[in-house]
Formats: C-alpha cells, structure tokens, sequence
C-alpha cells in the first residue's frame, strides 16, 4: 500500500500541447526562410523589365480616376505632373501592377500597399506619447512584404533625384533603408512576440539620435509647436467661422467646400445616419467619449496626393462652446493590391483600412472607425489633426536622406513583424548586403520608369487631353 500511496503522490508528466509541438521553433522558421532563397533568390529582386503587355500609364490613371469627384481631378493631375516624385506618389495603382510581375517569396504581411517615404511622420497616441510610424494606410491588404520594400525604396530614390542629389547619394539611401530593414527585422526574429507588439519608436528619443545638428533642432522646435497646438486656440479659429448662427466650416475652394447638391435638411439625415453608423464600430468607452460631442457640420477637403478627387472632408464636433473636436472622415475604396494580392476579406472597405492600422501602426487613433453612406461609399475615420509631424523631405541634405531612410526602413521591419513571422523573413534576407543591393538596382531602375512615365503624362497634358488644375504655391 505504501508503494501505491507513493507513485500516486509522484507528478504526471506534463504534456505539450499538440498546436505547440506543431508550431516551428524560431530555428526552423529561420531555415524556412533561408530555403526560399533557392526558389527566389536575393539577387533576382534587381531586375525590373518591362512587360511587354504593360499597360499604358494613362489607362490605369484613368482607371485610378474612376469614382472620384470628377471637378477634382484636375487638381489630382496637376499635382502629379509636378514631378516624376510627385507622380510616383499618385500612382500606386501602376506600381501594383508592376509588382505583381517581380519576384516574390511568397510570405506575405499585412502591407502598406502604398508605401513611400511620405507616408510615414510622428502623430500622437492616445496615451499623448509622440512616436513615428506609417501614418497612411488606405491601400492596406495582406501581400508579400517585398511590394512595400521596393516601393519605399524606389521612393527613396526619386526624392533624391527631385533633391537634386547624385546617383550615388540616392543609392546610398536606398541602402540605408534596406539595411536598417534587414537589421531591424532581425533584431525582432529574436523577440517575443508581444514584445515586438509592444515596440515603438518614440520621436522623443528619436531626436538625439539625429546625426545633423540642423536636422535635429529643426524637429525638436516643429516637435515643442506640435505639442503646444491647441485645437481651440488654432485649429478652430484656421477652420471655423463663427458669423453665423451656429459654428461652420469656412470655405476655401476648391480646396475646402460644402456640398451644394443636396437639400440641407436630406444631407444632415444622411449624414446623421452614416456617424450613427460609426459610431457602433467604436469600442463602448470611446463611444461613451464620443457622445459627448455634437456633430455641428462637414465639409470636402482635398487630401494628399493620392487620394485627390476621393470623397474626403471635415467634421466638426462640439462638447461645448469651447471644446471643438475635429474627425477627418476618407474615402475608402478597393486596395490597388486587391487585383493582385486578392480581395479583403472585410466587405467596408474603411474596416480593411481600420484593421490595417490596428496591425501595422504601434498605436492607433482614439476615434479609429468606419462607416458607410447612403450613396454607397465607404469611409474610416480618425482625428484631422493630432500632433502630426510630416517630413520636410524638400530641405533633407543627402546625410539627412540617409538617415530618414534608415527610420523609414526601421519602422517598415517593425509593420511587418506585428502581422508576419520576423524569423522566416530574417532568414531569407540573411547577414550579408545581397538583398540590399538588388533592392537598390531595382529602385534606380524603376525610378528611370516612372520619369518616363511621368513624360507621358506631360505630354497628355501638353496635347491638351488632360485637364490640369494647377494650385497657387
């Protein structure tokens, strides 16, 4: 009996969970990646070929153009045709196309879509923490992590080029982004997981690390005004007029305006029902938060460039007389990927756009949700303004260049690592500057393509068969 009474006080083994035996150790997945180098290796990224059923760059603009508000356009165009930069950023649609073609190793992240260098900036959490991220994500979608590699740097390259810096200063860049990216990316295979989730990259101790003494007080003082904007003391009086009965949106067209094509008391109705709409996307608090405010007015205003012409605007919320809140509502339209990478598997396109913020971005915005209008259309919707910081890519010297790079190619390895295996894409970029380099031929040689893309499109606008908008500076 005391034998028995023995082995039964002796502790079972414990088992592993069948899922975890299963899962690959962080080993294996390294040599997963590392043997999709034999399929698709890292020197074959350096090609860029045309295809020789390319589409015309004009058809898939036109294609681009198709649901936009039509008098906008024109303004969209003569963006574009500022420059082969300017142009690259208003062509995401022809870049996916081109992509698809281009050698890939299969793994896929939740992707950008539309990934150059100036959608990324510093922004404020809902903790009022400053950090650095990707700060547009209209194209989001799961696709291979190597379409925002290139994209970003064949960015890079173009905005060397619009700098006017050498060949080699515009390589370097490239080089600098992919390095950081492959480095980064490797410093989060050895994390655990929720530290990577937790990781950001805080623009307050970004700042001394940053190597140009003018770069660095630069940003230091557009950092102190950012904080120091208020909403009341400036944002209102820039946005509102206070003539009339109730606060209201001041005009500046074309760039700012009301819509006109509705009876007012059947636009308030939709537009009561689309917020009613959002706001059942938001968590209970925020939307406790949320009710606190009255919507008193919207308008349509012209975004950035690739969004030009896509129903966006304003809204203007009020607690109190004094207390104005101010939600920017976006068009949320198919991914460019989607033709590519395959469909959402959300049917709002603002919830794909909200779901990619919440995977690629550290932090996310507070009033984050999506809706949809009578017309049809779908939006998300987010804070107008919030300590946002937006690079001043026109002034970078070439050291600057680098060094943004090398943060642009950090917080891009960050993105992909929440929603990737860090690991497997570890092991396929490997130690050594292969990858990097193929990336910065491909990069020169798509730039080459998109200012010959961009000559088309001068010289549609020279034959007078499109129609330019062209802003006062």
């Amino acid at each position: 009996m005391a034998k028995d009474k023995k082995s039964s006080n002796k502790q079972a083994p414990i088992e592993t969970s069948p899922s975890l035996k299963s899962h690959p150790t962080l080993d294996e997945l390294y040599a997963m990646g590392k043997k999709l180098r034999d399929q698709c290796p890292r020197e074959a990224h350096a090609a860029w070929q045309v295809p020789h059923d390319r589409p015309n760059p004009l058809a898939l603009m036109e294609e681009s153009n198709k649901g936009r508000m039509p008098q906008l356009v024109p303004i969209r165009h003569g963006r574009m045709m500022h420059s082969p930069f300017t142009f690259y950023r208003g062509a995401a649609l022809n870049m996916a196309a081109d992509l698809v073609g281009t050698p890939a190793t299969g793994t896929r992240v939740q992707a950008c879509g539309d990934c150059h260098l100036m959608n990324f900036g510093a922004f404020a959490t809902p903790e009022r923490r400053v950090i650095f991220d990707i700060n547009d994500l209209d194209e989001t979608l799961p696709a291979p992590w190597e379409w925002d590699v290139k994209r970003l740097a064949a960015s890079f390259v173009l905005a060397c080029r619009d700098n006017g810096f050498s060949d080699d200063s515009a390589r370097d860049a490239v080089l600098s982004c992919v390095r950081s990216y492959r480095e980064h990316m490797a410093e989060y295979s050895t994390m655990h997981v929720l530290d990577v989730w937790y990781a950001s990259i805080d623009a307050e101790k970004l700042i001394p690390t940053i190597r140009d003494e003018e770069a660095r007080k630069r940003l230091q003082k557009r950092l102190v005004k950012a904080r120091e904007r208020s909403v009341l003391e400036h944002d209102f009086p820039e946005l509102v007029t206070s003539a009339g009965l109730v606060p209201t949106i001041k005009e500046n067209p074309p760039l700012i305006f009301h819509l006109r094509e509705q009876e007012h008391a059947e636009q308030t109705a939709n537009l009561q029902r689309a917020f009613a709409h959002y706001r059942e996307t938001m968590q209970e608090d925020r939307r406790l938060l949320l009710d606190r405010f009255k919507l008193m007015d919207f308008a349509i205003k012209v975004v950035g460039v690739g969004s030009v012409g896509t129903f966006c605007g304003i809204l203007l919320l009020m607690a109190s007389e004094h207390d104005p809140l101010f939600l920017q509502f976006k068009q949320a339209r198919p991914s460019v990927l989607e033709a590519y990478a395959g469909k959402s598997l959300y049917s709002n396109h603002g919830q794909r756009i909200a779901h990619g913020c919440r995977m690629m971005q550290s932090a996310s915005d507070l009033f984050l949700g999506w809706t949809e209008g009578d017309a049809g259309r779908q939006f998300y919707i987010r804070q107008l303004k919030d300590m946002k910081i937006k690079p001043l890519v026109e002034v970078f010297t070439p050291s600057v260049m680098r060094q943004y790079a090398e943060i642009c190619g950090w917080t891009l390895a960050h993105a992909h690592a929440r929603s990737g295996e860090p690991a497997k894409i570890c092991g396929y970029l490997g130690k050594s500057d292969k990858f990097d380099e193929a990336i910065a031929d491909f990069s020169i040689a798509y730039a080459d393509q998109s200012e010959k893309d961009h000559a088309v499109l001068m010289q549609a606008v020279r034959a007078g068969k499109l129609e330019v908008f062209i802003e006062e500076q």
